[in-house]
């Protein structure tokens, strides 16, 4: 790809599962030119085209000048349980999100890939899928030329916290796996992975907002 059309991508959730994945398949990607991590703490990278910006998640303002680049790649994420409150929750998977996404929107970020849940529904009495859905509705009010929201299942890989509730969950959706066909193929697992492949891979996708369900993420990898 021609110097000129090098992209610069900036990754918010780099130390999560999927952000983990996605920092690194940007870092082999010939068609980024820049890779910008922003993080509430440093993490350590060897990669030469990768830079990074500490932020404070209460305080966006203070780098929305920086969030500036061709694809944004949102992989922000916690529990309830993590965060230690709804109120807590709330203001990391929505406010927050909704924060970046309009400092992004204002500076002319072209693609905007988010990663969000299965299920994600602002009417949900689930407090955790309503946030999600809540999300995502706030996102289709801004002005970005490409939106991509996902929506994996369970996501398979290894964090680097243990949760023990969750690694049950692996196990048991491995093996119910083969019986969710049809309408139910959308909850099977996902690797982390494929999540990444297909955030990357669909933020070069045409204009418009698309919706990717668990089980289309697998069909749009690179």
């Amino acid at each position: 790809m021609a110097e000129d059309n090098l992209k610069t991508a900036l990754v918010f959730g780099a130390t999560g599962l999927t952000g983990g994945f996605v920092t690194e398949l940007l870092e082999q990607d010939s068609r980024y030119r820049e890779v910008i991590l922003f993080t509430r703490k440093p993490v350590s990278t060897n990669a030469a085209k990768t830079r990074q910006i500490t932020f404070n998640p209460d305080n966006i303002q203070a780098i929305a000048q920086q969030i500036k680049g061709d694809h944004l790649f949102c992989c922000i994420g916690t529990t309830i349980k993590k965060a230690g409150s709804k109120k807590v929750f709330f203001e990391t998977d929505h406010d927050l999100v909704v924060d970046i996404a309009q400092a992004a929107a204002s500076n002319h970020v072209r693609s905007f890939v988010l990663v969000s849940s299965i299920g994600a529904n602002p009417d949900s009495r689930n407090f955790y899928l309503r946030t999600k859905g809540q999300v995502e509705e706030s996102l289709k009010k801004l002005t970005f030329p490409n939106l991509i929201i996902l929506r994996p299942s369970m996501l398979l890989g290894v964090r680097r916290e243990y949760r023990i509730f969750e690694e049950w969950g692996k196990t048991a959706a491995k093996i119910i796996s083969p019986l969710l066909t049809g309408k139910l193929k959308k909850y099977r697992p996902v690797h982390a992975a494929a999540v990444a492949e297909t955030m990357i891979s669909s933020a070069f996708s045409g204009n418009g907002m698309h919706i990717l369900e668990s089980d289309q993420i697998e069909n749009t990898r690179k």
